[in-house]
């Protein structure tokens, strides 16, 4: 007997190239069947997707759960499993002093699967009126790697953030990047890059120094430095070849780093994000981002088709945290789903200037599953909700 069966939904699982009506079962934490039919009698608990989409568990690379220290921290499950993202990667709340908390009492105490790029400011994003890169002393490298070579089943990478003022000081400078390329070179590991208003006097100094499967997150901001676009409003061919060597450019949308025209003008000239992340955090919860479900519509809206859009949230996160069992529901992987209607209307969307598209689509996730198992919890305001048969 299966423990749990979704019957009757559209599978999208770009990593197997499906997108058809499937039945999928579980069991002891994996996708156990994965078949056109499948009775209801094989299995314990039946759920009835019926005019649905069901796709692997949500993978958000950007996110800021270190609630209670980082200024920038909320509650991980919430805001992450509760609406769909199984996986989440905390990006750099945490550096090398802070990091032990963050690892006892959020990413081992959650019910999300977490994970975390380790910031190379050693105490990471603590509060607002301090920029934790406002002192070059606080990158500490040997510190860093010594961390990480004591986490290394859950910190992925190292992140830098190199926007000048209330981040960085003149006195840093352009510094931390050079800094945290060292430590992540050292580690094997690749880094996440957040670009913009950086000390520097070109885009190009950043992206040139991107190394394959480095991240440039914030990839839509609208700044003349650290912004995909040059002046002529054409991407920049560092940009492209850095794509082409095998560098990934991640959504990031957050409160100040999602710009329709820019993403607007980048795709029609072809480009495209990698990855699809959130950056949620305490000032954009309650809007513009307000989950990983909306920044997706927003590019359902801009016209990246509906199984593209689904693999910038599962298959192609997923290579960068180097998981084949995550990002789909082949025989055999994490046991990790969503269930999700796909809405029709006229729904209002908000970029980080406060400009506004209307879309006709959203998505909405209605069940989820870790490991198996429907998660049952607090979802905002809201619970979330079962639809058995």
């Amino acid at each position: 007997m299966y423990e749990l069966l979704i019957r009757n939904a559209t599978l999208i699982d770009p990593a197997q190239n499906i997108h058809a009506r499937k039945d999928v079962a579980f069991t002891r934490k994996h996708v156990a069947a994965v078949k056109d039919t499948i009775a209801p009698s094989e299995a314990h608990e039946v759920i009835d997707g019926t005019g649905k989409l069901l796709t692997p568990g949500w993978i958000d690379l950007h996110v800021h759960v270190y609630e209670g220290v980082s200024h920038l921290g909320i509650p991980a499950d919430p805001y992450c499993i509760a609406r769909g993202v199984t996986t989440a990667v905390d990006a750099g709340s945490a550096g090398a002093d802070t990091f032990a908390g963050l690892r006892k009492f959020i990413i081992e105490l959650s019910q999300t699967r977490l994970f975390a790029l380790l910031n190379i400011s050693s105490q990471g994003m603590l509060a607002m009126e301090v920029g934790e890169l406002d002192d070059i002393r606080w990158a500490d490298t040997q510190k860093a790697l010594k961390v990480i070579e004591a986490n290394r089943d859950v910190i992925l990478g190292v992140k830098v953030r190199l926007s000048r003022g209330a981040i960085v000081s003149e006195a840093s400078g352009f510094r931390p990047l050079l800094l945290a390329r060292d430590v992540a070179e050292a580690a094997q590991l690749p880094m996440m890059v957040h670009p913009q208003d950086a000390w520097t006097e070109h885009t190009d100094d950043i992206v040139n120094l991107l190394r394959p499967r480095d991240v440039m997150t914030h990839c839509f901001n609208d700044s003349v430095i650290g912004g995909i676009l040059n002046p002529q409003g054409r991407v920049h061919e560092s940009v492209l070849a850095a794509v082409a060597r095998g560098v990934s450019f991640d959504v990031g949308h957050g409160k100040g780093s999602f710009m329709w025209r820019v993403a607007e003008t980048a795709l029609a000239q072809g480009f495209s994000p990698q990855t699809i992340s959130s950056d949620l955090h305490y000032y954009n919860y309650k809007g513009p981002v307000y989950d990983l479900a909306t920044t997706v519509s927003k590019f359902l809206h801009l016209g990246v088709s509906l199984d593209d859009a689904i693999a910038k949230v599962t298959s192609l996160p997923a290579r960068f945290l180097v998981r084949d069992d995550l990002g789909t529901l082949r025989v055999g992987a994490c046991g990790d789903a969503v269930l999700l209607d796909l809405q029709r209307g006229e729904f209002t969307f908000h970029d980080a200037r406060d400009e506004v598209r209307v879309g006709a689509q959203k998505l909405e996730p209605v069940v989820v599953v870790k490991d198996g198992k429907v998660y049952v919890g607090e979802r905002g305001d809201k619970k979330t909700s079962r639809a058995h048969t």
